[in-house]
């Protein structure tokens, strides 16, 4: 309090400005660790696109086609997009044909780990009309596979099967389900 007030006053004296500047300026020290972890969780995207498209192609065909109202891409050491607006995501066969698709409310894709994680009422119907519903699903792009740990419910043409945790190849035609914890036969209206 004592040295504030002789700096005041000595800044009244125009000749004592400089002194003034160098005891204010020698206050301000930052160490520079803790302001890097006040920035680094500031992290901002380095593109954002509205109503993007991404297309995954192997040799000139589409195999996955990606649709997402809103898209930020971060950069840095582990790169990743977010989809914070919801995902919609095509699975096309070798003709060009749908094989699968995804939709979910929220998803975020890692692309050193070439893994993409789908959140928040995650839907996935094959190809045969077999409709999945969860809450987090997991998508390896390198290892064409989909997975799970969360409950999931499978809806079939005759069955609706109930479970936690699933494995599944990326088009859904053939899953396993680790932990089956009910099935409801359905029957149909012309079935006796």
């Amino acid at each position: 309090m004592v040295v504030r007030q002789i700096t005041i006053e000595l800044c009244k004296a125009k000749r004592f400005w400089p002194l003034c500047l160098l005891t204010f300026l020698s206050a301000c020290v930052n160490d520079m660790k803790e302001v890097a972890a006040i920035i680094e969780p500031m992290t901002l995207p380095v593109v954002e696109e509205v109503n993007a498209q991404l297309t995954y192609t192997d040799s000139a065909k589409a195999k996955v086609k990606v649709d997402a109202p809103r898209l930020l891409h971060f950069a840095g050491e582990d790169p990743y997009l977010e989809l914070p607006k919801g995902v919609h995501v095509w699975f096309y066969t070798p003709t060009g044909d749908i094989e699968s698709e995804l939709t979910a409310n929220y998803a975020i894709s890692f692309e050193k780990k070439d893994v993409m994680v789908a959140r928040n009422d995650v839907v996935v119907i094959n190809s045969k009309g077999e409709k999945l519903n969860t809450e987090e699903l997991s998508w390896s792009k390198k290892h064409h596979r989909i997975f799970t740990d969360e409950f999931v419910t499978i809806t079939t043409e005759d069955e609706v099967i109930y479970g936690h945790g699933l494995e599944a190849n990326e088009d859904f035609s053939k899953y396993t389900i680790k932990k089956i914890s009910g099935t409801i036969e359905v029957k149909n209206e012309q079935d006796p």
